[in-house]
């Protein structure tokens, strides 16, 4: 169980700061939440304390690990499937799995992928849903802003 004050992550949404645990009355059932401010955009999410296992909520990742992240973007893009709806899905998989570094790999092969060839509006609006993810991330464990964080991506892509 988490507690006030932690970051997490949660997955497809991003990462916050657990600002409280309340119990909130929902279609006539009581449960825990956390409610979860997100750093982008300004938002608070709740999440059922109940769930946030299966869910996959974790901590936030450590300096150690923001290397790690780097050192992916960095990384030359192992060929990806030219089928756009078979790396659509496995794209979606690495983003919904709540990993960084799977985040990360999309950002990469999808910036790549734009550089070379441009990218399909489906495409286009998954690299910004999986770049918000990695920076809202990157921008708890770096305590920086979200601008900051973005030109750190772009500094250590390899394109």
């Amino acid at each position: 169980m988490f507690n006030v004050g932690d970051k997490i992550v949660y997955p497809m949404h991003g990462a916050g700061v657990i600002e409280s645990i309340e119990e909130k009355e929902i279609l006539g059932q009581k449960q825990n939440y956390y409610i979860v401010r997100m750093p982008i955009g300004d938002m608070k999410v709740m999440i059922p304390i109940d769930n946030a296992d299966e869910i996959g909520i974790r901590e936030i990742i450590n300096e150690v690990d923001v290397e790690k992240v780097f050192s992916i973007l960095k990384e030359h893009d192992e060929h990806a499937s030219s089928n756009w709806s078979k790396r659509y899905r496995e794209n979606m998989i690495k983003i919904k799995s709540g990993d960084i570094f799977e985040v990360a790999d999309v950002v990469r092969s999808l910036m790549l992928r734009d550089k070379e060839k441009g990218l399909s509006t489906g495409e286009r609006k998954m690299l910004n849903s999986a770049k918000q993810i990695l920076i809202s991330e990157l921008v708890l464990v770096k305590d920086m802003d979200q601008d900051e964080i973005e030109n750190l991506i772009n500094d250590n892509l390899c394109i």
